[in-house]
């Protein structure tokens, strides 16, 4: 599904995060889909809920078995959560995580993730009951240490409390029993297993309780009942936990799942049915290796994302520099023009003070045409030494020199004598010298190109940039490209197969090699 499919007016993004809310406990697939619908950046087109978004990732991952996307989106998750004051999800992601390294590192020590989950649980207005997963975490960590009694001994003195808000949240209560019912069962007790399932198995319609919690729990019961009956060796009361289980696999996390598959096959093996046996093992072995691929795959992806994150700042820092460089030459630029303009100014009041001193009238006409005549001596003198300078720059033998020498008498000429350049005759006049022979063979070969059109054609010759060419022809970038484009449409090549600048090479290249040794 891609968003095309969708409006993508102002907010419009937010739809598909709600639409994956709605999803992620249905359809997982189609969940997916609405996330990916939402393009990036996040922080423009989901700005506030980036948490909510990496949260439902979570979920998602989870439920496939991708511990290394899981950890990834819940560590991101608590990162936009701290910055939204999101303390639910905050809390939620803390909770995860710490679950994450007390199973999967076995580092039930470090308590970090654990400390911050209650302060942040502590926090949500938005369910007041969250805060009670830490205890009902804190059983299931003496359950998963084989302190069952211990495990018990937290929830039943919290067990009626529970069902008092069952109404609203039934989650605690359901777990409570499914920890209970478990923990019997691992201490041999059937009879108040029994009793604590038959409680669980009460909630199946509760409408506060999600449908996929409630058959993981069953599923996991089912299999601590066939695990139980099989030490007994009664093997008809497996195969019927077992039944059970097989209906709910895709609600098994991943240790039930191969618990699953690993019982069914000995099962099947001590009833001497072999191929059933040999059946479930290979189920057993492709889970694992899709296990394995699947989470090699996520640790590659979340390699790509800390390198494409790394790229990423070193490009907004490079950035920055390029900025913090442009702006000071800005600083600059105004500085020396304030400058400039400061001194203009004070040079001016004093000259016009001295001519008020001296005369009125046409002594100050008069003095005003002598100033005149010394300014058109001067500019004749400086346009005779740009010539001499266009000829010692044509007799230049290296390219990269003359290109060089180019760029710096017109930014000379850009800076101090701008007039000159306005007129793309005179600019003719001064670059003609630079290549006669190019300039000979591009009239005789495209006579249809103006002198304006003419001046970029040599300028493209040569390696200019758009830019550049803008600077020396003091007109835009815009007006640059546009003229590169009648150029195009004038000259008459290939444009599917050749580019303007290539066809200009092949055209002249032998103008460039005269420009190089003729001299």
């Amino acid at each position: 599904m891609s968003s095309s499919c969708y409006g993508q007016g102002e907010g419009d993004y937010y739809r598909f995060l709600d639409s994956a809310n709605v999803t992620v406990d249905i359809n997982s697939q189609k969940t997916l889909q609405f996330l990916d619908s939402i393009p990036k950046p996040l922080e423009e087109n989901i700005k506030g809920r980036i948490a909510e978004y990496y949260s439902v990732k979570a979920l998602i991952h989870d439920e496939h078995n991708e511990y290394t996307k899981f950890q990834q989106s819940n560590i991101l998750a608590l990162k936009y959560a701290v910055e939204e004051d999101n303390y639910c999800i905050a809390g939620q992601a803390s909770l995860d995580l710490h679950t994450d390294k007390y199973l999967i590192a076995a580092d039930t020590a470090d308590t970090k993730y654990l400390d911050k989950a209650k302060m942040y649980l502590e926090k949500c207005e938005e369910d007041k009951y969250a805060v009670l997963q830490i205890e009902t975490m804190q059983s299931y960590y003496k359950s998963l240490d084989g302190k069952f009694k211990e495990s018990n001994a937290i929830l039943l003195n919290r067990l009626n409390y529970y069902r008092s808000i069952k109404d609203e949240v039934g989650y605690y209560y359901m777990f409570a029993n499914y920890m209970l019912a478990s923990n019997y069962l691992q201490l041999k007790n059937l009879q108040e297993a029994h009793k604590y399932l038959k409680r669980l198995k009460k909630l199946k319609n509760n409408k506060t309780i999600l449908l996929y919690n409630y058959k993981s729990f069953m599923a996991s019961i089912d299999l601590f009942f066939a695990e139980i009956y099989f030490e007994k060796t009664q093997i008809d009361s497996t195969f019927y936990y077992l039944t059970n289980a097989s209906k709910n696999t895709k609600y098994m996390v991943g240790d039930a799942l191969q618990d699953y598959y690993e019982l069914s096959a000995r099962a099947h093996k001590h009833s001497n049915n072999i191929e059933m046996s040999k059946a479930y093992i290979d189920s057993l072995v492709m889970y694992g290796n899709n296990l394995f691929v699947d989470n090699l795959g996520a640790s590659f992806d979340v390699n790509n994302d800390l390198l494409n994150a790394e790229s990423e700042l070193i490009e907004q820092k490079n950035q920055k520099a390029s900025i913090l460089k442009i702006v000071f030459w800005l600083l600059g630029f105004i500085v020396l023009v304030s400058l400039i303009y400061y001194f203009f100014y004070v040079k001016q009041r004093v000259h016009l003070k001295k001519v008020e001193d001296k005369t009125k009238g046409l002594s100050y006409l008069k003095s005003n045409n002598e100033q005149l005549t010394v300014k058109v001596h001067g500019l004749e003198a400086y346009i005779k030494n740009l010539k001499k300078e266009v000829k010692d720059i044509a007799t230049t033998k290296c390219l990269e020199e003359q290109k060089s020498r180019i760029k710096e008498l017109y930014t000379n000429l850009h800076i101090n004598s701008s007039t000159i350049l306005d007129k793309s005759e005179s600019h003719l006049e001064l670059i003609n010298e630079l290549n006669i022979d190019f300039f000979r063979k591009i009239d005789e070969t495209y006579p249809q190109l103006n002198k304006s059109e003419v001046i970029i054609c040599y300028y493209i010759l040569i390696g200019f940039n758009n830019k550049e060419i803008s600077v020396f022809l003091n007109t835009s970038i815009r007006s640059v490209e546009s003229k590169r484009y009648r150029i195009s449409k004038k000259i008459n090549f290939d444009k599917e197969r050749t580019t303007l600048v290539e066809h200009l090479h092949k055209t002249f290249k032998d103008t460039l090699h005269s420009t190089i040794h003729d001299n």
